[in-house]
Order: C-alpha cells, then sequence, then structure tokens
C-alpha cells in the first residue's frame, strides 16, 4: 500500500505583525494506492476521513470493514475484484459472509462512505452491505454471484445506489430493509438480472426506486411490509423498465413460489407506482403479473397505493392485479390489456 498526498486543501494565511505564514491544515487528504497482493483493509485502517483508497486492477481475496467516516473505496470497476479469503474469526465481515461492511449504529452511524467502481463476487451473503449508515453512495459496482444479497443496507438513512449491476445473487440484487425513515434514499438507474428479486424493501419508507432495468428475475420490484409502525411504504416507483421477470423460484416458509412477478406490493401503503414499463411478466403465482397487489403475510392491507401512467402489456394472468379484497387502490391512465378485477385498464 503506497500512500499518496492530494493537493493540500490548507491555503496560506497572512499574520499581521509577525510575517506572513502558512496555515497547517489538520488534514490533507490522502489517497492509499492499494496493489495487486497488498491489503484493502490495511489501508483503510490507515485512511482519515476524506482519505481515498484507490485499488488497482486485480483480485483481492478478503472481506473489508469500514468503520470511518468519508472514506472513499475505488476500484477500476470490474478489472478490481474483491473475492472471500481465509476465515478469519476477527475479521466481523468475512465472519458474516460478506464481501464489504459498512458498519456504524444507528446512534452513531457511519457517514459519507462511498464504494464505487469495482466488483464484489462470491461472498456467502451480501456482496456490499451497510448496517447503522448515513448518506452511503455506492456506485458502478459489480455484485455477481453472491449467496444472499448483490448489494443491501439495513437500519439507515439517504442511502445512494445508483449506475450498479446486480446478477446472479441468490436473493435480491439491491436490498434495503428496516428503515421507517429513510429521507430520500435513492435506488437508480441499476440494472439487476438473474437475482430471486431484482429490487427488495423490506419494511422501508421514504425512498425512491427509478430508472432501473429489471430482468430476468422472479420478480423485479418487491416491497414488503408487516405489523411493523409505522407501515412500510410512501415510496416512489417509477421509470423503471420490468420485462420478463420470469425465473422460477420454489417457495419458503413464508412466501408462495415466485414466478413472472413485475412489482408486487404485500403490507405497502401510500406508495406511487408511476411511468414504469412492465412487459412480459408471465407466471401461476399468487403473485404473477405485471404489477400486483397482495395483502401483507402479517395480515395487513395494501392500501391506498396510486398506479398511474405505466404501461403494463402482456403479462399473465393480469397487467394490473388488486388481490387484496380489504384494500382501497387507485389506478388511473394506465395502459394495459387485463386487469384482476375488471375495469382498471
Amino acid at each position: 500500500m503506497h500512500a499518496q498526498r492530494l493537493l493540500p486543501l490548507a491555503c496560506a494565511t497572512v499574520l499581521t505583525a509577525l510575517g506572513s505564514v502558512l496555515a497547517p491544515a489538520a488534514h490533507a487528504d490522502t489517497r492509499h494506492v492499494v496493489h495487486p497482493g497488498e491489503s484493502i483493509q490495511a489501508a483503510v485502517d490507515a485512511a482519515a476521513p476524506g482519505d481515498i483508497v484507490d485499488v488497482l486492477p486485480g483480485t483481492y481475496p478478503g472481506s473489508v470493514t469500514i468503520a470511518t467516516d468519508g472514506v472513499t473505496i475505488r476500484g477500476r470497476g470490474e478489472r478490481t475484484v474483491i473475492t472471500p479469503g481465509e476465515a478469519d474469526a476477527a475479521n466481523v465481515c468475512a465472519a458474516a459472509g460478506h464481501g464489504i461492511c459498512v458498519t456504524g449504529t444507528e446512534e452513531d452511524p457511519v457517514s459519507e462512505v462511498r464504494i464505487q467502481s469495482l466488483a464484489v463476487t462470491g461472498f456467502g451473503k451480501t456482496g456490499v452491505m451497510g448496517s447503522g449508515t448515513e448518506h452511503m453512495v455506492v456506485r458502478r459496482v459489480f455484485a455477481h454471484d453472491n449467496g444472499e444479497h448483490g448489494i443491501g443496507q439495513e437500519k439507515s438513512t439517504r442511502a445512494e445506489f445508483t449506475d450498479n449491476t446486480a446478477d446472479d445473487n441468490a436473493q435480491a440484487g439491491l436490498f434495503l430493509a428496516d428503515t421507517a425513515d429513510a429521507m430520500g434514499a435513492s435506488i437508480a438507474r441499476n440494472h439487476a438480472s438473474g437475482n430471486r428479486l431484482g429490487v427488495l424493501i423490506r419494511r422501508g419508507r421514504m425512498l425512491a426506486i427509478e430508472y432501473n432495468e429489471l430482468t430476468g428475475n422472479c420478480a423485479g420490484v418487491f416491497i414488503v411490509g408487516d405489523e411493523t409502525q409505522p407501515v412500510a411504504g410512501a415510496l416512489a416507483i417509477r421509470h423503471n423498465r420490468i420485462d420478463e421477470n420470469n425465473k422460477y423460484c420454489e417457495a419458503n416458509s413464508r412466501l408462495a413460489y415466485i414466478q413472472g412477478s413485475g412489482i408486487v406490493l404485500t403490507g405497502a401503503q401510500e406508495t406511487q407506482v408511476s411511468d414504469n414499463q412492465v412487459r412480459d411478466n408471465r407466471g401461476e403465482s399468487p403473485m404473477s403479473g405485471g404489477i400486483v397487489m397482495v395483502p401483507s403475510f402479517a395480515g395487513g392491507p395494501t392500501t391506498n397505493n396510486v398506479i398511474s401512467d405505466n404501461v403494463v402489456q402482456r403479462n399473465e394472468p393480469a397487467d394490473l392485479a388488486n388481490r387484496d379484497a380489504a384494500a382501497d387502490n387507485t389506478f388511473t391512465a394506465n395502459v394495459c390489456g387485463r386487469s384482476e378485477p375488471a375495469g382498471h385498464c
């Protein structure tokens, strides 16, 4: 690992009686360059807030934990690959099965961490996982073949997951959970394919899912609410392209099997689903169809959602499906062929 100084941020300060001297900077940002064979974790441990850990092309075995505000890990796209390393019980991130962990607490979150332009693959759990973070940015990350999620976060606020590729992960490509007030979190311009779920939001509120391309998953967008308060929802799902999510995923203890689901709302309330293109999602599951609303698995209604201005075509068994008899949802100005019950197209 090699540390290189960036241009100092402090400028010259003139002292009147004592002459002109330079005022020392509290910290001049540093770029820590990591070469193949060197430790990313060692560079992160040496980094101060504002520093950049610059990881050159190569394969780097071993998990990485970030607990310092303002640190950036930056690679060279798919040429910088982080993979599992030898078991290390002292590395909590590795012990949990994750690739990169950003870890704080709800009372003392780690803030302004950026992870960008690298690949994370082959981990038993999640490629990039944040917990107790504030404004964690994950951009241009390639998360492939991880045993749970590609990129995920819980108990955190103001996330930005943008321009990522999350393919062939066992659960969700992009995952956000347990955030009653995500304060404008954004999942935008990502590609997710071959996962169980393209985007999964569980017990989340106050965030946007927009301009994503979701195809070849069992379901494109899956929103899960339960008995928690405040109720999951208050989301904006807009301007996404959600096509041919026809992969088959077996049932588990909580869910029926999933196949052919474009957007599924279960237990979500007060959500705007607008200006999406949802096509050719086909299956026979209780959740199959283009845009589907079903009751919460805890029995709560999926209600007060607005479904408007979407192009929803060639989905089976229906383009729009309101399968929650207790729900009052609004459907306006959608282009579609068939709805359950009839009359929403």
